[in-house]
């Protein structure tokens, strides 16, 4: 099974997205300046607690695709922090969920899909994820047979890089 043209034009505008802001965020710029190298340290401490969405939080509506490249570059051992209300009559659920791949993330499949965060867990000081790896690490709102990871907005990825 083959990707569609589609399919293929977003993986390279993701691709080009990723690393645009990666080389962005290392400092790399044309003319006299050097590339710092391939990792730069994170000046700042050994982790961050980063609020997910910032004060809108995991909420319909905000594109956190833009958020996350706003906000590189995230680090080894840093916690996203999603926080997010608990169902009620009024509102929709959300939740979060860790898909597999780039593929599953495209598309929002979530047949793969772990549960990362359930309905209820996004309530008071959040969910916390901590980033343990230095793998790419994809991000959706499961809920609604995933309306919101559909709609383009409640989904994006992270790649960490070492401190």
């Amino acid at each position: 099974m083959g990707f569609t043209i589609a399919q293929g034009l977003m993986l390279m505008l993701l691709t080009a997205s990723t690393m645009a802001v990666s080389t962005a965020n290392r400092g790399w710029q044309f003319g006299n300046r050097l590339y710092r190298g391939p990792y730069h340290p994170n000046n700042e401490q050994t982790s961050k607690k980063i609020i997910v969405g910032g004060s809108n939080h995991w909420s319909f509506g905000f594109n956190y695709t833009d958020w996350a490249f706003k906000h590189g570059p995230f680090y080894l051992n840093d916690t996203l922090v999603f926080k997010y209300d608990p169902p009620t009559p009024k509102t929709f659920p959300h939740s979060v969920y860790l898909l597999p791949n780039l593929q599953s993330f495209i598309k929002c499949d979530l047949k793969n899909a772990k549960i990362a965060g359930n309905t209820t867990q996004g309530a008071g000081e959040g969910f916390q994820f901590v980033l343990k790896t230095s793998q790419p690490h994809y991000f959706a709102c499961g809920e609604r047979n995933g309306f919101d990871c559909i709609n383009g907005t409640m989904k994006f990825f992270v790649i960490p890089e070492f401190g």
